[in-house]
């Protein structure tokens, strides 16, 4: 048992943010590595939360410090099941809404057993 929580563990501590890839809300891929140089702001949301108006902010932030910040949104459903939507719900609710622009990740778990690693 003790070997199955060292060997995973072992494994993070030689990666880096900028190593991850993962599945874009739009269908295709977030390659963190092409965001080296710059700082990334890393942010769980949700449509149905009593944050969701940040999505105006964040996109403020973005546009602003673009050059130097990336934002990367990953919603999720793990907290109250804030996010029932599908990836192309989510898509269109934050750009008709909000109008995101920044990259935002497929719809993701943030804890629990199947919790995607980057978190």
């Amino acid at each position: 048992m003790l070997r199955l929580l060292i060997i995973p563990f072992l494994f993070m501590i030689h990666m880096s943010v900028y190593d991850f890839k993962v599945p874009a809300l739009n269908g295709g891929t977030i390659d963190l590595s092409a965001y080296k140089g710059k700082k990334l702001l890393i942010v769980n949301t949700a449509s149905k939360c009593g944050f969701t108006p940040q999505y105006a902010d964040l996109e403020k932030l973005y546009d602003k410090y673009k050059d130097k910040l990336v934002i990367i949104g990953f919603p999720a459903n793990d907290f109250g099941g804030q996010e029932p939507g599908t990836n192309p719900e989510i898509s269109e609710f934050c750009k008709k809404n909000y109008g995101v622009t920044f990259p935002m990740a497929a719809k993701v778990d943030v804890v629990g057993d199947n919790t995607t690693p980057l978190f």
